[in-house]
């Protein structure tokens, strides 16, 4: 029974993460396609329902930590998603005034490629076991560059989205209301903003930490 259950988890996870390779393939394809045939000003558009669908669906992932289906901690998953998931809906398909600017071509490249490389390293370690030497190389090493890039982008972003948000008022809730309850968008992107301050280095040296040990390990093995 435990044998079955295992490979049914190995087999889910196989398809989840080389299902979701696939979608980022397309983003980074139609990225680069439109980038060099239309200016980045046609980015968004091209890339807008892969890049749905691909980072949407890493609230699963969310959700394998929750019930223990993958090892990784909900705290270190959690506000690297979150903080996706707010960019690419919260900014860049709320506000179409912020999306032919040119950090989401920086953006949307940054999270391809590095996205990619996860998704193909987990799905072949889920498909056959292990993954390749440079494949693992790849995954703890090519965040030294695309995670400042990436991160350089969404705060980029979310900066140059400010005036459109605090002229739409968008998601705002004001008094009085049933609720007895306010809520500014504008504020709360400022808040988030914010957050990437401690939150950015403090994840970039969990993933140096993470990459030591890995390599580490792939050398005694």
């Amino acid at each position: 029974m435990a044998g079955s259950l295992s490979l049914l988890r190995r087999l889910y996870l196989a398809v989840y993460n080389w299902t979701v390779f696939f979608g980022w393939c397309q983003v980074l394809y139609f990225a680069v396609k439109t980038l060099t045939e239309s200016g980045h000003e046609q980015v968004y558009n091209a890339v807008e329902k892969p890049l749905l669908l691909a980072q949407t669906s890493a609230v699963l992932e969310i959700l394998h930590g929750l019930i223990g289906l993958v090892r990784s901690p909900i705290s270190a998953t959690l506000p690297q998603i979150g903080s996706r998931l707010y960019v690419t809906w919260g900014i860049l398909w709320s506000f179409p005034e912020i999306q032919k600017h040119v950090l989401v071509s920086s953006l949307v490249i940054s999270w391809s490629i590095t996205e990619i490389i996860r998704y193909s390293f987990f799905g072949t370690k889920e498909a056959f076991g292990s993954a390749p030497s440079w494949l693992l190389w790849l995954r703890y090493s090519t965040f030294l560059l695309l995670y400042p890039s990436g991160i350089t982008s969404e705060v980029g972003l979310i900066y140059n989205a400010l005036p459109y948000i605090k002229g739409s008022e968008k998601y705002c809730l004001r008094m009085p209301n049933k609720w007895n309850f306010s809520f500014d968008y504008f504020y709360a992107a400022i808040i988030a903003l914010g957050i990437y301050v401690p939150g950015s280095p403090h994840m970039y040296t969990y993933m140096l930490g993470q990459r030591k040990k890995a390599l580490a390990k792939s050398k005694r093995e």
